[in-house]
């Protein structure tokens, strides 16, 4: 399984449209969705980030998704750039398969300094 955590706040492009041209846009990108339909992508959860929390991100709305593979979540990244989502919406994507606690933590334990790379170059 692969995972993809959208955070994204709006763009003054997206402020500027009124209400019809948003329902517009929104027509476009459920005309997107339906064409991703058979990939296997999930929307598991959408909504506003509580920059109330500790360590809140800075953007105002988040969406996670799930995909049984790679090419299912490039194929709705490609998706979501073609509705021209990135013209209103400053995105910040965090993407990549899943892995158990303990696998995490190896690859936390092999985290490098880059600057011992350099030195020992």
């Amino acid at each position: 399984m692969h995972y993809l955590l959208e955070l994204y706040s709006p763009k003054p492009a997206w402020l500027a449209l009124d209400g019809g041209a948003r329902q517009a846009y929104f027509d476009k990108v459920g005309a997107g969705m339906a064409a991703l339909s058979g990939s296997g992508a999930e929307a598991l959860a959408m909504g506003a980030i509580d920059g109330g929390k500790l360590h809140a991100a800075a953007q105002q709305f988040y969406a996670v998704w799930r995909f049984p593979d790679e090419a299912a979540l490039d194929a709705l990244l490609a998706g979501i750039a073609a509705t021209g989502w990135h013209d209103y919406f400053d995105t910040v994507n965090a993407a990549g398969p899943a892995v158990d606690f303990p696998t995490h933590l190896a690859q936390l334990a092999g985290v490098s300094n880059p600057q011992e790379n350099i030195v020992n170059l």
